[in-house]
């Protein structure tokens, strides 16, 4: 092999490792308040400005690649928790990661152009309906999910965790998550009962 193909091939790799990187040092900064700033991305990741920008030419470009790291590893845990969890307790740990999700989201839409804003829905949309169908799917067939509860539901009450200003998400959104378990959670016919009866049913 020659001397120049080594050489073309080291760069390739620190250039793979850079972008790992400021992806990794992107996806930590995100999550803390204010506005995503490309300069404390670099410092944080230890590079110059310079090398940020020939991955990531402007800040849009990095947040959506942030959101769709998120969205791949947001699918990628819910066959691992429905392996590893009793089907409700693997939408509850489920919902941990969608609250982390929540907040990525909330900040890349507020940034991406909405033609780029519609190509990441269009990213995102089916595969995690895909994977709370299959945790749904997973409690259903054990009993403890209701079983009318469907993907299409989830969505669209876990959609206004990325409409929360920080301060209410915080606040918020861990017990929000909580009471959403709960409303999937199967009535058995004593429960209802009972509840009819305080109803006065």
């Amino acid at each position: 092999m020659s001397a120049s193909v080594k050489s073309g091939g080291a760069r390739r790799a620190d250039a793979q490792r850079n972008r790992e990187r400021i992806l990794r040092a992107a996806r930590e900064l995100v999550r803390e308040p204010g506005e995503l700033r490309l300069n404390a991305v670099a410092k944080a990741c230890g590079i110059g400005q310079g090398t940020l920008y020939r991955h990531f030419p402007a800040r849009e470009d990095l947040l959506a690649e942030v959101y769709r790291r998120e969205v791949d590893e947001l699918v990628a845990a819910a066959p691992r928790l429905r392996a590893t969890h009793p089907p409700l307790d693997a939408l509850a740990a489920w919902f941990d990661r969608v609250a982390a999700y929540a907040r990525v989201k909330r900040d890349v839409f507020a940034a991406v152009e909405a033609a780029t804003g519609h190509d990441l829905a269009a990213h995102s949309l089916g595969p995690i309906g895909e994977a709370v169908e299959l945790l749904l799917a997973a409690g259903r067939s054990a009993g403890s999910v209701r079983p009318d509860a469907e993907a299409r539901d989830v969505i669209v009450l876990i959609s206004w965790l990325s409409r929360l200003d920080d301060a209410e998400f915080d606040a918020r959104g861990s017990r929000l998550l909580s009471i959403l378990v709960d409303g999937l959670r199967a009535q058995h016919p004593s429960a209802a009962g009972e509840a009819d009866s305080r109803e006065g049913r």
